[in-house]
């Protein structure tokens, strides 16, 4: 059992509704984190509530005020993450507070954001305020992984996909794939999507599958879609390069003929790398605001991706299916261990049921 200060735990109950409120906007607020905020007036009654909604958009703490008006003096805000200070496509947030005429600002976690981390809190305490922190930081902290690596990292968090039978095949030695896994578990694969800011897949996928990668209407946010080819032997009439439902990127490295975009509509953009290292692709995206990104290649790019450390989590679902044979599909190639005490080992994980199939979510 977790001893929690005396002070944190009147607060866990709102602090759990932040959480919530800031969930509901989840894959729409990159470059920016999930936040939600609870006001309280002067004798502890909900008087406002918010959540970030949308980049450019107005933060969860002045929606939450926008909803309390004059009710908020001398109450307490309760929110997930440490106030903005900064000037950015929004006014800093602190300033609002404190205009606001708040006696308490509850935080779950400092941001790690360096233009704020630490800095709205000490300006909160400056002005008189009275600051208590960490009420529920793991969760808080949690929400906004994907958000923090990026930060921290200067690349989005990856997300590795991959259908499998019991005995571990993505497909026949044909190629045949096509559907190893229900229709629930794919309907999950939507869901997942757009709940991500972009996803990848390989000239193999876009070859031998002309897959949409869209979330089949499961959000108005549709992520970007990127092929990373090496050579850019492409289809060209490929379903991605039609725009008008999402947009595409079409990342190469030096190797590839560019004399394939000649006749090319002209919707997809066209990004050239300095190398194949999937990591210089991230860290492309990560410029661009994609905190969250969904790998949904072959086993080539799946064990690169691996290798280049753009992989932190894996999404994996598993079939009641025996495909059977050596020469059957895998979902990875050879990493090149020799002992089983070098190869990866994932942490904690999830297990759900997707009707007859499993999904398991495994981390890095």
């Amino acid at each position: 059992m977790i001893n929690l200060p005396q002070d944190q735990k009147p607060w866990l109950p709102w602090m759990r509704r932040a959480i919530q409120l800031a969930l509901l906007a989840e894959g729409r607020t990159s470059p920016n984190p999930l936040v939600g905020a609870i006001i309280l007036d002067s004798s502890g009654r909900l008087v406002g509530e918010g959540f970030h909604t949308e980049a450019g958009k107005a933060h969860a703490e002045i929606e939450a005020l926008a909803q309390a008006g004059d009710r908020s003096v001398d109450g307490t805000i309760v929110v997930t993450l440490e106030p903005c200070c900064h000037q950015g496509l929004t006014p800093p947030c602190t300033e609002a507070l404190i205009k606001a005429g708040l006696k308490r600002v509850v935080v779950g976690m400092v941001d790690p954001d360096p233009r704020v981390s630490g800095d709205g809190i000490s300006r909160l305490k400056d002005s008189g305020l009275e600051v208590i922190e960490g009420v529920l930081r793991q969760e808080c902290e949690w929400i906004n992984r994907e958000f923090s690596f990026r930060v921290r990292h200067g690349r989005p968090w990856g997300i590795l996909k991959w259908a499998m039978s019991l005995d571990g095949r993505i497909g026949l030695s044909n190629g045949c794939s096509k559907w190893i896994t229900n229709a629930s578990a794919r309907d999950s694969v939507h869901k997942i999507r757009s709940k991500c800011d972009a996803v990848i897949v390989g000239g193999g996928t876009v070859r031998s599958d002309d897959p949409l990668l869209t979330s089949r209407g499961k959000s108005n946010f549709e992520p970007l879609r990127v092929v990373f080819s090496r050579t850019l032997n492409l289809p060209k009439s490929a379903k991605l390069w039609n725009t008008t439902i999402a947009k595409t990127i079409i990342a190469y490295g030096p190797e590839g003929n560019e004399a394939f975009f000649s006749d090319l509509p002209d919707g997809p953009e066209k990004m050239l790398l300095n190398s194949n290292d999937p990591s210089e692709l991230l860290t492309l995206l990560g410029k661009k605001g994609c905190n969250k990104i969904l790998w949904e290649c072959g086993p080539l790019l799946a064990t690169s991706a691996i290798k280049a450390n753009c992989v932190q989590e894996l999404v994996v679902f598993v079939a009641p299916k025996l495909l059977g044979g050596s020469s059957s599909m895998s979902p990875l190639n050879s990493f090149g261990f020799e002992s089983i005490n070098s190869t990866y080992k994932l942490q904690h994980s999830f297990l759900d049921r997707k009707g007859e199939d499993l999904c398991w979510r495994l981390f890095f």
